[in-house]
Order: structure tokens, then sequence, then C-alpha cells
């Protein structure tokens, strides 16, 4: 029999109440030092956990025996993790499912949401994050901000974020924006909107 293990410091009442025999976990990431890490730390607080470095793999666990809990990688080098939360729940609705990226923005978050996922953590979150997401009673939802970014300013991040991923080169941005070069010069040469 598995003891659930609270970490020093859980309120008993910030936490589900989940029966020993239901700590299955399954971790979906292809980054094998943090699953290894992830791993260890999950097994020391109590669950029986099954690692798995591709979509592929986790799809493969949830079919052959669907964990009470999922920690999912979003993005995958096989895929979307958020096949495998949505195989989890048609598979064990009961489940609960936590998306992890590095990518975070609202859009994936409304996304893994609606899939089934009970939780959204930004990389890099450690195992105390994840404990808590997971074993959360409920989700903390965001609240409306006072002073929300307007849209130029969303557009304006959206557009230095690619040009950084694209080390700075404005013609493959502009590229992958689907953006004339030159309009995109104009852009990156003003001063962000509020």
């Amino acid at each position: 029999m598995i003891e659930n293990v609270k970490n020093p410091g859980d309120a008993v009442s910030e936490t589900a109440a989940v029966p020993p025999g239901e700590m299955t976990l399954l971790i979906v990431d292809d980054d094998r030092p943090f699953l290894t890490r992830l791993t260890r730390a999950m097994e020391s607080r109590g669950f029986q956990v099954t690692p798995a470095e591709s979509v592929a793999d986790g799809l493969a666990a949830v079919r052959r025996a669907a964990p009470a809990f999922a920690i999912i990688d979003m993005r995958l080098a096989d895929g979307n993790g958020l096949d495998v939360i949505s195989e989890l729940k048609a598979v064990r609705p009961d489940s609960r499912g936590i998306i992890l990226t590095g990518y975070g923005n609202i859009a994936t978050a409304v996304t893994a949401v609606k899939l089934g996922a009970f939780d959204y953590l930004a990389k890099p979150a450690d195992a105390d994050e994840i404990y808590n997401a997971l074993m959360a009673l409920q989700h903390d939802k965001a609240e409306l901000p006072e002073n929300p970014m307007s849209a130029d300013r969303v557009r304006w991040e959206h557009i230095q974020r690619i040009y950084e991923l694209c080390g700075r080169n404005v013609s493959e941005t502009a590229r992958r924006l689907n953006m004339h070069r030159r309009t995109l010069q104009r852009i990156l040469a003003k001063r962000a909107p509020r």
C-alpha cells in the first residue's frame, strides 16, 4: 500500500484526498534529465510513476493502464502533449492532468483546459509547484487584470519573441510571420505600445 506523502508546510485543506491505491502517475517529457529528476521527486511523494519520452509512449501507457494523474509536456519531439491529455480524459475521465510548457500563452492554456487538463504550468516548474498543482482541490483562476495589455502590445510582444527566436534575423522573422520585410522593420523600429 502506497502512502500519500505530503510536503512539509502543505495544508491538508489545500490538497485533494486521493485514495492511496490511486497514486498512479504518468510523466511525459522528452527532456530526459528533467524526466528522471521529476520521476524521482514524485516517487518520493508516494506516486507510482510511469515515465514516457514521447507522445507515442504516453499514448501507449494510457491505453495500457490509465493513471489517476499525469504531468505532460506540451511540445514533444513526435507531437503535441495535448494528444495524450485528450486520450487520458477519454479513457479515464476522473484523471487529473497537468500540462507543462516552455511556450506559455493564453491560447494554449485555454486549449489545454478544454481538452481536459486540470492545470497549466510554465517551465521551469519545480517538483513542489507541480505536486501542489496536481493535488489542489481546484486550480486558481486568474482574475481579470486591472490594466490588461492592449491588442497592439500583445502583437508587438509576439513579433519581438519571434524575432528573438529567429536570432534577430529580419528576413527570417518576416517570412515566419508572413509579413513584408519593410513592414516588419518599421514595427521593430517603433517603441513598444502600451
